[in-house]
């Protein structure tokens, strides 16, 4: 009975419309006053959930984007890519992947590669003759690439809610292949659709003028290389890292840019912290949440009764990428990692499943999910900066939703993908 009340307060409080983290903590408060135990216990698990030293970084990790975004890093990452793969059919489609590939590896935040990347990309794939749903569906989808590279927050989020035991050094290594598989997937798809309604390329700028757009943008690629670098050889930690990188991103964008104004980075610090204020209320009203499920052994029971359905690990993957690609339609990412790590880990685990690959399988699916209405928080993104109806674009979307599923199918499927990098390390 205590699970209906858990699962049926969320439930309800989730549609009529109550933020996530409130839908977590009240449910679970009421869950714990059924039970009769002390109701103090839930601010305790709040407490014990955002307490973590690891979720640090998260918070200086979205600074270090925000800052990278306001100053004026992503123009020259799109002139870099355009220069790059500008030439191939679907030109600045094509410019348009490999610029979220980059803007990916510094920011790790699906959102702010849609709204960076679209406002520049967008209005100039308009100009050029492209249909501007195109050039939304394009920075829409190409937008969860930045999920499965580092530093993506979401990948620390998975770790904790793994109970803190998974290697986000690991994580980070693990989503850098299946990431260049699904910008390559959506490039190929960018390229047939370019070529069936005759979209223009752009002219190859030359190796001298790609050299040298290319050195423009070197301090900002160096970010990537500090991040990624640096945790994986173990010089510093992941929470480390963050703060490195924030005195980076500052020193980048005021003495080697000087395109960090007062205003900027005032917008910079108010907009990290209400990203990172929403993202660990989230997290620690999760953590009571999953308290009260490992409490009553829902876990485990899920566990069992999915094995006793099948052993194959094919087939129970395949329920789970269901589920969550249903789930990811109605929630945001970060709350579902949350709350879902706890319940379908054990049972990926059961079969024989990594832990670090079912991570990067789930990051990419609920990636999927974010452009998914109806509560597809990247799809809306795109929307409002390309200024395009939802439903105009969703007509038109289903390519690239194809090419982004196709990628989860071939990660989960063909483990190697994600776990042959880190095993090098």
């Amino acid at each position: 009975m205590e699970a209906y009340v858990l699962f049926g307060t969320f439930t309800f409080l989730l549609l009529i419309g109550t933020p996530v983290a409130f839908c977590l903590g009240v449910s679970a408060f009421a869950t714990i006053a059924y039970l009769g135990l002390p109701p103090v216990v839930v601010f305790q698990q709040v407490n014990s959930g955002m307490s973590v030293f690891a979720l640090m970084a998260i918070p200086f990790f979205i600074y270090a984007g925000e800052l990278m975004v306001r100053g004026d890093i992503a123009r020259r990452l799109v002139a870099l890519a355009g220069a790059a793969v500008g030439h191939l059919k679907g030109g600045l489609g094509q410019v348009n992947i490999a610029a979220s590939v980059m803007f990916g590896g510094i920011s790790g935040s699906a959102a702010a590669d849609a709204s960076a990347i679209g406002g520049l990309m967008i209005p100039q794939m308009e100009e050029r003759g492209y249909d501007k749903e195109f050039a939304v569906n394009v920075t829409v989808v190409s937008s969860i690439i930045a999920l499965m590279l580092p530093p993506s927050h979401n990948l620390i989020i998975y770790s904790i809610a793994a109970g803190g035991r998974l290697s986000i050094a690991d994580l980070f290594t693990a989503g850098i292949i299946p990431g260049f598989i699904l910008a390559a997937a959506l490039m190929v798809t960018a390229y047939l659709v370019a070529r069936k309604r005759n979209y223009p390329t752009e002219r190859f700028p030359g190796a001298r003028a790609l050299g040298l757009i290319a050195l423009n943008a070197v301090p900002g690629l160096i970010l990537v290389a500090i991040i990624f670098g640096g945790v994986r050889s173990g010089v510093f930690t992941a929470s480390e890292s963050s703060c490195i990188a924030v005195v980076y991103a500052l020193l980048v964008t005021l003495l080697a840019y000087r395109t960090l104004g007062w205003s900027d980075f005032v917008a910079a610090t108010v907009g990290a912290v209400r990203t990172a204020s929403m993202v660990l209320l989230v997290i620690g009203c999760a953590a009571s949440f999953g308290w009260l499920l490992a409490y009553m052994r829902i876990p485990t029971q899920l566990a069992a009764i999915m094995t006793e359905m099948s052993s194959n690990p094919l087939v129970i993957l395949l329920v789970l990428n269901v589920v969550l690609l249903i789930l990811g339609t109605f929630m945001d990412m970060s709350p579902l990692i949350a709350i879902t790590t706890p319940i379908f880990l054990p049972v990926a685990t059961a079969v024989g499943v990594d832990p670090v690959h079912f991570g990067i399988i789930m990051i990419l699916n609920l990636g999927i999910g974010l452009c998914t209405p109806p509560v597809g928080a990247v799809l809306f993104v795109g929307c409002a900066v390309g200024k395009v109806p939802v439903a105009n674009v969703i007509r038109t979307i289903w390519p690239f939703y194809l090419a982004a599923v196709v990628t989860l199918l071939i990660v989960t499927y063909i483990p190697a993908i994600s776990l042959w990098l880190p095993s090098l390390f």
